[in-house]
């Protein structure tokens, strides 16, 4: 294709074989899944998963990419094609009678805000598979401890099982971008692995937790809970929110939860 990488798109588009082999092969589609690629670009990999489920859906903002995507794809299989911001798509409006299986190679300027969005439809998502940056892939899995860990790992392995499978080099995209990249698979839990009494008052408070990470809870959480309150869920109000476990965030959201 004879297209100008866009910056405001935030367009790297995939080319090395040896890459697309590995995420088809680690993404394995099958026929009559509901699929959906997120950011197809110039479809390095929409063209193979295409042809291996015979059907796919994809999602480009780009409206200049989708004639050429339609016309190379015109033989693989049956191709649907939204012209739309991912951001604000309903993803679950798109499940035909069956959980979806989403792909993407997600713009590093969005990619937090639309894992957020896509944590909000987890309920019609079978699983996810994504290009990151690699620092974003790290957030994700990070543990406590790390200096990684932060919000976006505790909503994250809140709601999914996260698996970095591989890193990806920056001369695997056209234009390269100048960091590193990683592929992650992210399995959305039939129940979450801790219990929460009220998920709003778990996702706000773990948001204020991280506000300031390097203050300690009793000024973080202030606002939500004092240091008795702290104290009485079993966590000490001297404690960053870097170091808390899933557990701990549980037994604070849930000590708020019956304070309001």
């Amino acid at each position: 294709m004879n297209h100008r990488p866009r910056k405001r798109f935030g367009q790297n588009f995939l080319h090395d074989p040896g890459i697309i082999g590995k995420i088809v092969a680690a993404v394995d589609p099958r026929p009559d899944e509901t699929l959906v690629e997120i950011g197809p670009g110039q479809g390095a990999i929409t063209l193979p998963l295409l042809k291996a489920a015979g059907k796919l859906t994809v999602v480009e903002l780009d409206r200049d990419l989708i004639l050429p995507l339609q016309t190379r794809c015109r033989e693989a299989g049956e191709l649907t094609v939204h012209n739309a911001d991912a951001l604000r798509l309903d993803f679950c409006g798109l499940a035909d009678n069956a959980p979806l299986r989403v792909v993407g190679n997600l713009p590093y300027n969005i990619s937090t805000p639309l894992l957020f969005h896509l944590l909000d439809q987890h309920h019609c998502i079978q699983d996810m598979h994504f290009m990151l940056q690699k620092e974003v892939v790290d957030r994700m899995s990070a543990q406590p401890g790390s200096r990684q860990y932060g919000r976006l790992s505790v909503m994250l392995q809140y709601r999914c099982r996260v698996t970095p499978l591989f890193a990806i080099g920056p001369g695997a995209f056209n234009p390269p971008p100048k960091v590193d990249s990683a592929f992650v698979r992210l399995d959305p839990y039939a129940q979450p692995p801790i219990s929460v009494d009220n998920e709003s008052v778990f996702a706000t408070l773990v948001r204020q937790a991280f506000a300031q990470r390097r203050k300690t809870l009793r000024n973080t959480l202030r606002e939500i809970l004092d240091a008795n309150e702290i104290k009485e869920a079993g966590v000490d109000p001297t404690a960053r929110a870097e170091t808390l476990s899933l557990n701990a965030f549980a037994a604070l959201a849930n000590r708020a939860a019956r304070r309001s």
